[in-house]
């Protein structure tokens, strides 16, 4: 660790995700997302192995997509969704992670346990319409470990966010994942040029 202006800089990742100053982020982990990504039993039991080695030594942060009121969606959320839709209707959009549904539920194999903290959250970014900022800053976090669906949506908007705000992203290559493949796979590399990604084997042995 080298310190400049009073400002301590984090050398190897060893110190960048020291338990004092990280945090564990689940993105979006649920059943209407994981059942449709590349990898399922192979994201599931790395996530499921990660969480239980870190849980107990760093607050862990869960997200659930929580789409706008629909009278106060923005007209680019409409025109995105009815291309994902394929409809010229908007009244004809599917009622997407609507509260009360089976695929809004987080998925079984990495559910919330006491004193785990889950987020409702309006767009692909952790920071936007939430408090997860202001916690974060509370806590003294500086190092934010990314999980989750989809790598090249949410995880990396988040990330790239992240970075923006003067935190350390760590991307756990093997614990994200995606409905599209050769996208999640770009998306990776893309990441591995701007923020730290390292499967979580490697993380589990730093921590």
């Amino acid at each position: 660790m080298k310190t400049v202006y009073d400002i301590d800089i984090y050398e190897n990742l060893n110190e960048i995700i020291n338990p004092e100053h990280s945090c564990l982020v689940i993105w979006d982990v649920q059943n209407g997302l994981v059942s449709r990504i590349f990898n399922k039993d192979e994201f599931i039991k790395n996530l499921s192995n990660l969480l239980g080695k870190l849980r107990t030594k760093i607050p862990t942060v869960y997200t659930l997509i929580t789409p706008p009121v629909k009278q106060f969606r923005s007209s680019w959320a409409y025109y995105s969704m009815m291309k994902r839709f394929g409809t010229d209707d908007p009244l004809k959009i599917a009622d997407f992670m609507a509260k009360d549904t089976p695929e809004r539920e987080l998925h079984s194999g990495v559910k919330p346990q006491s004193g785990d903290i889950v987020i409702e959250k309006p767009t692909a970014s952790i920071f936007i319409g939430t408090y997860f900022e202001y916690m974060l800053r509370n806590r003294g976090i500086e190092t934010i470990i990314f999980t989750g669906i989809a790598t090249e949506i949410g995880v990396e908007s988040s990330a790239r966010d992240a970075s923006n705000r003067g935190f350390y992203p760590i991307i756990v290559s093997d614990c994200v994942s995606s409905m599209d493949r050769q996208a999640h796979e770009r998306s990776l590399e893309n990441m591995a040029k701007m923020f730290i990604c390292e499967k979580s084997e490697k993380i589990i042995e730093n921590i």
